[in-house]
């Protein structure tokens, strides 16, 4: 199999595996007929499956893998003892260059520590940050980092800025993307010291992107930058806290239409555009979370997703690869002078 236009599937990571990800590959082979899959997992499951995958035919690989890494194990485990698992045998086809783009439905601290493991971060990267995105009021928007990185310096919040804004152009389209730092105010004034550190780098650099300042949690829904950038833990809270409340204001929606005959009426003449709606904020439309700052595209889907949001994961991993978001990555290191290689630190248990 050709290296060119190639993404490595970790057959065997998602509650639903392999179907939902050859499924996925499947429905995603329409999207990107130019690619070609590398499936990784146990043969005697994935094959029945590809045989009725008529898109696949002809553009397909299979890599038996004997081993999967489960949702419980601790990434520590996982470096010691993953090495034959279908996640480390996919990461692992990236750094060979026979993939371009690998996406997992797995256990997502593995997938980190194995990705940090095996393709490391570029010169001038640090860490890697999880970054997705979302729906607001005036489209989509980015944010970083989701939960890969608790506690950041101002340098590591300018370099997810740097992330973000690549990403942006690379999966939203966005030629020119503004750039935001999550924080309790909008004031020069507050925030905790390496915010403001990094926002002042942020006004005085000459950076790919418009440095919009500090936004507000209220700020990010209704779309008042592009790229969202914070500490994983504010980012992953209000991620959740995102998540949690779109949930909530379904179950009241759902809820009030069955208050009574009038509104159960009422439901009838509305179901069009509260389809509309579903589809609109259906987190499976926005699936594929990607950790940049690798060597390598590495995408994580949720693991509970059905093969429409593996589809979508694999769609922002085609994405990234077709606008050559690695090629981006490290021009902007060196346009910036970023040329220090900073030792990895270890993974936690």
């Amino acid at each position: 199999m050709a290296s060119k236009g190639v993404i490595a599937l970790d057959a065997m990571g998602g509650d639903h595996a392999p179907a939902s990800v050859v499924h996925g590959a499947n429905a995603a082979a329409e999207r990107f007929p130019e690619f070609r899959w590398l499936l990784v997992g146990d043969e005697s499951l994935i094959t029945p499956l590809v045989k009725d995958a008529p898109l696949l035919a002809g553009k397909v690989e299979i890599q038996h893998a004997s081993n999967c890494i489960a949702d419980t194990e601790r990434p520590s485990v996982a470096l010691r003892s993953g090495r034959s698992s279908s996640m480390w045998q996919a990461i692992q086809a990236v750094h060979d260059g026979r993939a371009q783009a690998v996406v997992s439905g797995g256990n997502t601290g593995a997938l980190m520590a194995i990705s940090r493991h095996i393709l490391r971060c570029p010169p001038g990267i640090d860490r890697p940050a999880i970054v997705s995105f979302f729906p607001t009021a005036r489209g989509e928007t980015a944010m970083l980092d989701l939960g890969a990185n608790i506690d950041c310096q101002a340098d590591h919040l300018v370099q997810f800025a740097v992330l973000g804004a690549v990403f942006a152009r690379s999966v939203l389209g966005l030629p020119n993307p503004t750039v935001g730092l999550l924080n309790v105010g909008v004031e020069d004034m507050k925030g905790r010291d390496e915010i403001r550190a990094a926002a002042q780098r942020l006004r005085e650099g000459s950076f790919p992107f418009a440095f919009h300042g500090f936004v507000e949690g209220t700020e990010v829904t209704a779309g008042a930058v592009d790229v969202v950038v914070s500490d994983g833990f504010s980012g992953n809270i209000a991620l959740k806290m995102a998540e949690g409340t779109a949930v909530l204001y379904t179950h009241f929606l759902r809820e009030a239409f069955k208050a009574s005959w009038t509104a159960r009426i009422g439901y009838l003449f509305a179901r069009r555009t509260l389809a509309q709606l579903r589809n609109r904020v259906d987190p499976r439309r926005y699936n594929g979370a990607v950790f940049a700052g690798l060597n390598g595209v590495v995408v994580k889907s949720h693991g509970s997703t059905d093969a429409y949001g593996f589809a979508n994961a694999i769609g922002v991993a085609a994405d990234m690869v077709q606008q050559g978001f690695m090629d981006e990555i490290r021009k902007e290191c060196e346009r910036l002078n970023w040329k220090s290689d900073t030792a990895q630190p270890a993974v936690s248990a």
